[in-house]
């Protein structure tokens, strides 16, 4: 029965010291002045100390210097009330490693008592994987509400453009109706007036309604994807706000500049370019919008003349920016566009030539008047201005344009603008 009893008891002490080492957090043991008298494999591994080397230490040699006397003053408070309990309290805890390193931890605390001597067991895990994902987790909330804010602020400045801009779109109903009145004695100019204030109403509500419906539905959707692990959505329909802010924002320019030409805001600044620079200049304009273009388009710039030209920069920029915007426009995929420029005796000829839908004879001789949109291009994005104002800045030059299109074969712009050598 001895025999028995004792094997019994060994067996017990072996599944005690099997459970004891090989748990799978950190377990230390202090007798009653806190020195550590047992320190499993799962504590060797975390604070980097053998078995060996920690025995006989007291517990302090296991924390950061800052709170070791603290601990002192905590140490004896648990051995004058021993319950089991969790250390910290909503307070971070951190223990030392043999390195001297610091690293967070969770504790808890139990007690037991051989020969009325009380010993304590502290249960140790190592969670600075988990502090690391609450940091990331509190990192990714603070940049959600980062780009929210800005989304709100960016919808509140919009809402406020598009409050202005419809004034002003009221403003110019208001003056197409008042030409109208004005022209009533010529039947079919009334009729032309008539559908061009259709068209224009048509025109603004579409073109303003698509960016709109576009930043309604990302920012819906932006509000479902407020889960942290999918931020390529988020990003997703970010670009898309913003690209929908900016193809409000050239409308609104295209409003802009019919306004300052209207008030006869614009004034010229003429000066001598060397035709080296003109032509550098070209392409760098050149390289600026090829980033607009289709799959497959590319843009083709041939250029002569030695001469040097007197003209507005800025104007003549603006205008081949907007000749070349809708070479881009309605040009289809893997097409060439051609740029043509020469500088000669009499002036600037700049061509811009696409292979596009082209325009009909009947469009031709409405195609610079303000909101005409072709009837092949009523359904492509567009305010109808643009042609309009590039004739506004070509008379601010004293230039000319010239247009040779024919559907569905395509269409070649060209610009002149006499040459006029200042002294």
């Amino acid at each position: 029965m001895q025999a028995h009893t004792k094997a019994k008891t060994n067996g017990d002490e072996q599944w005690f010291e099997a459970l004891f080492s090989y748990a799978t957090i950190g377990i230390i043991v202090t007798d009653k002045k806190g020195f550590i008298i047992n320190f499993n494999k799962q504590a060797e591994r975390d604070f980097g100390y053998k078995k060996e080397e920690i025995i006989s230490k007291p517990i302090e040699t296991l924390l950061p210097a800052a709170v070791k006397m603290k601990h002192e003053h905590y140490r004896a408070d648990f051995y004058a009330h021993p319950s089991p309990r969790a250390m910290g309290h909503g307070r971070d805890l951190f223990a030392q490693k043999k390195d001297g390193s610091v690293f967070p931890v969770e504790v808890s605390l139990s007690n037991y008592e051989v020969n009325s001597e009380i010993f304590v067991i502290a249960f140790v895990i190592d969670i600075t994987v988990r502090k690391d994902h609450e940091q990331m987790v509190i990192k990714q909330k603070e940049e959600l509400e980062r780009i929210t804010s800005e989304i709100k602020q960016l919808n509140s400045g919009l809402e406020k453009k598009v409050e202005d801009r419809t004034k002003m779109l009221r403003e110019t109903l208001s003056a197409l109706e008042k030409s109208k009145l004005e022209l009533s004695d010529a039947l079919k100019v009334e009729k032309d007036l008539g559908e061009l204030k259709s068209r224009f109403v048509s025109m603004a509500s579409h073109e303003f309604k698509t960016p709109l419906s576009t930043i309604l539905s990302s920012a819906f959707l932006l509000e479902k994807y407020n889960s942290l692990d999918e931020p390529e959505k988020r990003a997703k329909h970010i670009s898309r706000i913003k690209n929908a802010v900016n193809d409000m924002r050239l409308i609104l320019d295209d409003f802009l500049s019919l306004d300052k030409l209207d008030e006869g805001l614009i004034q010229t600044s003429m000066e001598n370019i060397p035709a080296i620079a003109l032509f550098g200049d070209i392409r760098n304009t050149i390289n600026e919008i090829q980033v607009n273009c289709k799959p497959g388009q590319t843009i083709q710039f041939e250029h002569n003349g030695s001469a040097a030209v007197c003209i507005d920069k800025h104007l003549l920029k603006n205008i081949f920016i907007n000749l070349m915007s809708n070479a881009i426009k309605f040009s289809p995929e893997h097409s060439v566009i051609h740029v043509y420029c020469t500088i000669n005796e009499t002036g600037l000829v700049l061509s811009i030539q696409d292979h596009g839908i082209g325009i009909s004879e009947e469009d031709l001789q409405h195609l610079f008047q303000r909101f005409f949109r072709a009837k092949n291009a009523f359904n492509i994005q567009g305010t109808g201005l643009g042609l309009h104002i590039v004739t506004k800045y070509l008379e601010l030059m004293n230039g000319t344009i010239k247009i040779d299109s024919r559907l569905n074969e395509g269409s070649t712009f060209t610009i002149y603008i006499p040459q006029i050598i200042t002294a």
